[in-house]
């Protein structure tokens, strides 16, 4: 019997982000659903959009389900996992982090980047009428497309969306989800130039016990190499 994997995307991007892997996952005889988070479509208002929402949103997902699924979690949703599984934890057969932030207790997704990066988002998301990050071009091709081509990176920057300032500025409590008992595995893309070496699989360590899937390639391959991530997910279970 196929699994069914429920797919979260991170900061400025959409469900249509796990378009690839939805259909290498189906053509394995699985099912998957990757929904867009709120603020995250381009014509959503995204003003006022705080970290409950995302939180809000994925347990709405993860509460009509009639079996348990793979959650898994991309980037910034790494950490969307650990605030929302507690949420649902009978819902839930495996969590997945794939090169995903994972925080420690009362920490933000800035507490965890360089400095400078946070100061500069964050000016320029109060600059905004919103509140929100814009798409920065330089940042997505030197380091979340590092390597990748120019019609590639185009590709993606035309779909991503600006990101709600507040998924990055939020602590969060990780320990409802440290007492969480479900089965939990990384799928790492070792080429990932987002964040400097070791910086993910360090994070990771706070999970504890894990299963590790590694494959080739960057930040983005879910959308640039999508059939890699499929293989990835489909070893882990």
């Amino acid at each position: 019997m196929g699994k069914h994997f429920v797919l979260i995307h991170g900061a400025w991007h959409g469900g249509w982000c796990w378009e690839g892997i939805i259909q290498e996952l189906e053509r394995a005889g699985h099912t998957a659903e990757a929904p867009t988070m709120p603020g995250h479509n381009p014509s959503d208002q995204r003003a006022g959009i705080t970290l409950d929402h995302y939180v809000q949103a994925i347990a709405a997902v993860l509460n009509r389900q009639t079996q348990p699924v793979i959650l898994v979690g991309h980037s910034s949703a790494g950490f969307l996992l650990q605030v929302s599984a507690p949420c649902a934890p009978q819902k839930i057969e495996r969590l997945v982090f794939h090169n995903a932030f994972i925080l420690p207790e009362g920490k933000s997704q800035f507490d965890l980047v360089p400095p400078e990066a946070a100061q500069g988002m964050t000016m320029a998301a109060n600059a905004s009428p919103d509140q929100s990050v814009p798409v920065i071009e330089d940042f997505v091709r030197s380091a979340l497309m590092a390597g990748e081509s120019v019609e590639m990176q185009n590709a993606l920057i035309a779909r991503l969306v600006p990101q709600p300032l507040a998924l990055f500025t939020t602590p969060v409590s990780s320990q409802a989800f440290s007492l969480l008992t479900i089965p939990k595995s990384v799928l790492f893309c070792r080429d990932d130039a987002s964040l400097p070496p070791g910086a993910f699989l360090g994070m990771a360590q706070a999970l504890g016990e894990f299963k590790l899937a590694e494959i080739p390639g960057g930040h983005e391959s879910l959308f640039t190499n999508p059939s890699a991530v499929a293989k990835g997910l489909l070893e882990i279970i």
